[in-house]
């Protein structure tokens, strides 16, 4: 299969199953954290966290038989401090930041372009919006392939491995807007 094997599209009620599966497989194997309430509770409620806000959306990338495998959301809302540094949080307030989030394919799917789709997506969705001023997004540098991807799309504003103490070793990307 490829790219354009796979049809990407907002997510419905009907899609939110699949979708969580996705997230939750991704943050138990990938992650190797489990599901953390304060991390990822939005994971639990995508309705409530990406359907019914008006400026969020939830992107699913649905293969030939109709599963789901790979997601893509945007929210309104900074990064927030703690526990990401200040001076981060102070360059991406809410309201006007738009945060990429969940952008995750199942490892059967990746190299097939999915996740850059996904992200020109989320793109066009904050550009519409036309209230965002600025797109950010983090990472954790131990996913296989999550910073080289990030990299070869955004800048880094900050790598907290760099800090003392090493922060919680996320690194933190400021992403084109258009």
């Amino acid at each position: 299969m490829h790219a354009f094997d796979y049809t990407l599209r907002a997510a419905g009620r009907a899609d939110l199953d699949g979708a969580r599966a996705v997230m939750l497989d991704t943050v138990y194997r990938d992650f190797g954290t489990g599901y953390v309430p304060r991390w990822h509770r939005d994971v639990i409620d995508l309705e409530g966290a990406y359907l019914r806000p008006e400026r969020h959306t939830l992107l699913v990338a649905v293969d030939a038989d109709g599963e789901v495998v790979a997601t893509g959301a945007l929210d309104a809302r900074g990064p927030a401090h703690p526990p990401n540094p200040a001076h981060v949080a102070e360059r991406y307030p809410s309201g006007v930041t738009a945060q990429l989030r969940r952008v995750y394919v199942r490892p059967e799917h990746r190299r097939r372009g999915l996740a850059r789709r996904l992200v020109d997506e989320l793109l066009a969705f904050a550009v519409a919006d036309g209230g965002y001023r600025a797109v950010y997004l983090h990472t954790d540098p131990a996913v296989t392939g999550a910073e080289p991807f990030w990299r070869s799309l955004a800048k880094v504003v900050h790598d907290e491995r760099e800090d003392a103490g090493g922060g919680q070793g996320i690194v933190h990307f400021d992403v084109p807007l258009g």
